[in-house]
């Protein structure tokens, strides 16, 4: 159902106004159980935005900016990390607007690209969002980690320190496609939601927090354990995280983690297939599963080409559609990326506006902002896309994308 955008008045949230009405929205989600307190940090975090019916806030969504990684270069992100919507105002149209309005003010603040988790895959493809790349969730007993390096004993992190948690985070390895959030009340509003959290870590030579993992665990006294997040710069870091957790096995029985950027996590597990078949239906069960849990948009196509720096060169027009157009008002200063362009990709990229008919001898590449996104980013290759997705052009021009955009896998590394 689309919003009627006469009755459709997107305002900030006003914790003084409001607080109230975001704490029963996110009840009724299912967000928020008991202590509020997490979710006022989070709110105030970030920015906030709220819609009106019956004269009180009953949708929600919030946005928290920073920095994704692009090959080798940082640009302006618009992370979504909250869409809410009560129960009675389901089916209204509200979420998508407010939606819409977010990203379009994100927009026209500088954000270059957004990215959001997904509850379900298809409603946020109507704002232009596109599939992320998929990820591995695995479920392991920590005992079976081959832990090669030493673990030096680990220091107690705890919510207290989520300033220098932060820091952490923002100063970890990170590959293309990883995410960075601004704000460091967003990592406290993490750690505090974090059921029986707990932080184990190693400091610097200048007493600063360094690597470390942090996790919660519902069943503190077998597991599961979730590793919530990992931090580190170096191999070193890396594989004595391992040995840490490696330690958890005495006690624990099994731990759930994303696969880290890049990593194989099989590749460090001593009998992978046999503790599968041992633990099989069992509540530590060890398996892996995987899917796409977010998804991707370019916000500012300018920014987001010159980004791309690839050994070979290609020219091509480009025609884009882009669906939040609908979802916007007439009003709206930013409406999306629909038009026609020229792409150059090349050692330093380029795109410019084109009328129509201005295309001349250039292939032209035909796709949504969903699929050019992906393209883009590196979610999957210009073929498959074509099969798939929105994205068509001559046969010659998608292999030679192919052969130009040859990406890293994409993980934000990062909850959004």
């Amino acid at each position: 159902m689309t919003m009627h955008h006469a009755t459709f008045r997107p305002r900030r949230y006003d914790p003084a106004r409001d607080r109230e009405a975001a704490h029963r929205i996110w009840r009724e989600v299912g967000w928020l159980e008991a202590d509020p307190a997490p979710a006022d940090v989070f709110l105030s975090s970030g920015r906030a935005w709220v819609a009106d019916l019956h004269g009180e806030p009953e949708c929600m969504v919030n946005v928290h900016h920073g920095q994704v990684r692009y090959i080798d270069a940082d640009l302006p992100l618009a992370g979504i990390t909250g869409v809410t919507t009560s129960r009675v105002a389901r089916r209204r149209g509200l979420a998508r607007a407010l939606t819409a309005h977010a990203i379009a003010d994100a927009a026209e603040h500088g954000a270059a690209v957004a990215l959001l988790g997904v509850f379900e895959q298809g409603f946020y493809n109507s704002l232009g969002f596109g599939n992320g790349a998929y990820e591995i969730l695995r479920t392991l007993d920590p005992a079976e980690i081959d832990a090669s390096a030493a673990s030096r004993a680990p220091v107690r992190i705890d919510p207290k320190d989520w300033e220098e948690v932060h820091a952490a985070r923002g100063a970890r390895r990170r590959g293309h496609g990883a995410c960075s959030i601004d704000a460091p009340e967003l990592t406290r509003a993490e750690m505090l939601w974090s059921s029986h959290g707990f932080g184990l870590g190693y400091r610097g030579s200048d007493g600063a927090i360094g690597p470390h993992v942090w996790c919660s665990a519902k069943d503190v006294d077998h597991g599961p354990y979730r590793v919530e997040w990992m931090v580190y710069r170096t191999r070193e870091d890396f594989l004595e995280l391992l040995a840490l957790l490696h330690g958890l096995g005495d006690q624990v029985r099994s731990i759930r983690l994303r696969e880290p950027p890049g990593i194989q996590l099989q590749d460090l597990l001593r009998r992978p297939f046999r503790t599968m078949s041992v633990t099989e239906r069992s509540r530590h069960e060890n398996r892996a599963t995987a899917a796409a849990y977010w998804q991707v948009r370019i916000l500012d196509l300018e920014r987001a080409i010159a980004a791309v720096s690839v050994q070979s060169s290609i020219e091509f027009a480009l025609v884009l559609t882009d669906p939040i157009a609908d979802q916007l008002p007439p009003s709206a200063a930013w409406r999306g990326l629909a038009g026609s362009y020229i792409v150059s990709l090349g050692s330093r990229s380029s795109v410019s506006t084109a009328e129509p008919g201005m295309e001349g001898p250039r292939p032209i590449l035909k796709a949504s902002i969903n699929a050019f996104s992906r393209l883009w980013f590196g979610v999957r290759p210009a073929v498959a896309l074509s099969w798939t997705d929105d994205l068509s052009g001559p046969p010659s021009l998608i292999e030679e994308l192919d052969r130009t955009l040859c990406l890293p896998v994409p993980f934000p590394d990062w909850d959004l």
